[in-house]
């Protein structure tokens, strides 16, 4: 038998895979629009999740929709009021409009049940649009253009996929001010389990801490300062002190819930994962980073890095080195993260070296700017964690006697300094005063110079330029250049009693 008609053979013989229609229920459609038709209030117990698009038959999209216009518009939607608005020559199973639009209140079931008819047909749109978003992957892997890669195709799927479960739900609407009240209490609750007594993430910086109450949820924090500021080395500070602070519990449904710290998401899209961790091990064991990279360290150094580098693997932080990532592919990596190990701050290192998602944007740089702090602000509130940027600031602070920087001095500043909760600018004296060294043979100034220099050297300042939900001000820090480490700054009335 040849090849072609063996083929055919299998293609007789095999039974037609059968058709399989998306998940629907009609009858409870009916059910629930006939109840909206008896009595209008069963809208209101479906009125803050459902929607027209969400039932399945298209007779009931617009019988839905004509009915929620009019209750809102304070009219009643009975089968008398909808018939005017509906096309009266449709068939609908042998029934007109007028018969079907009766039909539907006259075996109408009681409102009671109105709130679980509506969930059901949420719960099948939700299905229905799962389909979707498979099929589509589907054909576009069958399908895709040259220039579309598969992580280009994983990306905008997990996109998807997030959008559904985020959006795939009926809870929110009204609630009682008790139901309020149990809500404060246990943010209470946690604000006092946690290092601090803070609401927010503690930083591990007192002073800050103080100022701003920790990183809350939600909130796009920008950390900017010229070149040499640190501002590197203050968010991995940050995000270091908050995943060593990390403590979880799990939860019966066998989620992992944090009570104290927090699992940080680093995107170093400037540093190497090698280079950020050699500051980390810096900043803890004294040691300076460059002693380290060139093997200037002592046998009793090494045991040291070895001891703390076996501590810091068990860090709940994780590093993403890539570079030139998009706007895009940083939220779909980060909402990835969150659903797999849990996320409770995210860090950007830096805000100028991330590229839109479209073409259009990339031809303007403000434009291109203002897409992606807006989307920051965007993934800061849909994951409900403090997401922390650093920027570059414009060479204008150069030109000044005082260097300390403004808002004004934000590169592409419009888009940054409004989408943001949390302004912080990076300012350290020392690192001008250096710039500043006359000749030793000019010897009053040289005294000058070095008596400046005691007053300013090893202090950093952090000032806040915007916060919506606190004071703005500055807040002095100790910074330790050879290790790359800020703390809090030693103060008199901090220090203990002396005897």
């Amino acid at each position: 038998m040849a090849p072609a008609d063996s083929a055919l053979r299998r293609q007789v013989d095999e039974p037609a895979t059968p058709f399989r229609s998306a998940p629907h229920n009609i009858e409870a459609e009916q059910a629930l629009l006939g109840a909206i038709l008896v009595n209008n209030e069963a809208f209101y117990r479906v009125a803050d999740f459902l929607e027209p698009q969400h039932f399945f038959e298209p007779i009931h999209q617009k019988i839905f929709q004509l009915s929620r216009d009019l209750i809102r518009a304070g009219k009643i939607a009975t089968p008398v009021t909808l018939k005017t608005f509906l096309d009266g020559n449709v068939d609908i199973g042998g029934l007109t409009v007028s018969q079907y639009l009766a039909r539907l209140a006259a075996e109408a079931t009681t409102i009671i049940n109105a709130e679980d008819y509506g969930r059901t047909i949420y719960d099948l749109a939700i299905r229905r649009a799962l389909i979707i978003v498979g099929e589509d992957m589907v054909n576009v892997a069958y399908d895709a253009p040259v220039d579309f890669s598969p992580r280009n195709q994983i990306e905008e799927a997990e996109r998807r996929l997030y959008e559904l479960a985020e959006t795939g739900r009926y809870d929110g609407g009204f609630q009682g001010f008790s139901s309020a009240l149990t809500t404060a209490i246990d943010m209470a609750a946690h604000a006092f389990q946690r290092d601090g007594k803070l609401s927010g993430l503690a930083t591990g910086l007192d002073d800050l801490d103080r100022m701003m109450g920790g990183l809350q949820p939600s909130d796009l924090i920008i950390v900017a300062g010229r070149p040499g500021m640190g501002k590197s080395s203050f968010a991995t500070n940050i995000g270091y002190n908050i995943a060593r602070a990390w403590r979880g519990e799990v939860r019966p449904d066998g989620h992992t819930h944090t009570v104290n710290g927090g699992v940080v998401a680093f995107f170093s899209l400037e540093m190497s994962a090698e280079q950020l961790a050699t500051r980390i091990i810096s900043e803890q064991t004294g040691i300076p980073s460059n002693q380290i990279r060139r093997g200037g360290i002592s046998e009793s150094d090494f045991e040291k890095i070895k001891d703390y580098a076996i501590e810091l693997q068990k860090l709940p932080f994780f590093i993403d080195e890539t570079g030139g990532l998009s706007i895009a592919q940083l939220a779909a990596r980060a909402r990835r993260l969150k659903r797999q190990r849990g996320l409770d701050l995210l860090i950007i290192d830096y805000l100028q070296l991330l590229t839109g998602s479209t073409r259009r944007s990339s031809d303007n740089r403000v434009q291109e700017i203002t897409e992606i702090t807006t989307k920051l602000k965007a993934l800061a509130k849909e994951l409900n964690v403090p997401i922390m940027a650093l920027s570059q600031l414009s060479r204008q602070v150069e030109s000044r006697d005082d260097k300390r920087p403004q808002l004004a001095d934000l590169r592409e500043s419009g888009s940054i300094e409004q989408d943001a909760d949390v302004v912080m600018f990076l300012f350290r004296e020392e690192y001008y005063h250096q710039m500043r060294k006359p000749l030793e043979t000019n010897r009053e100034k040289f005294a000058e110079w070095l008596a400046e220099g005691e007053k300013v050297h090893g202090k950093a300042e952090v000032i806040i330029g915007k916060q919506r939900h606190g004071p703005t001000g500055t807040v002095e820090l100790q910074f330790e250049g050879a290790v790359t480490r800020f703390s809090s700054l030693a103060r008199e009335d901090r220090l203990p009693e002396r005897i």
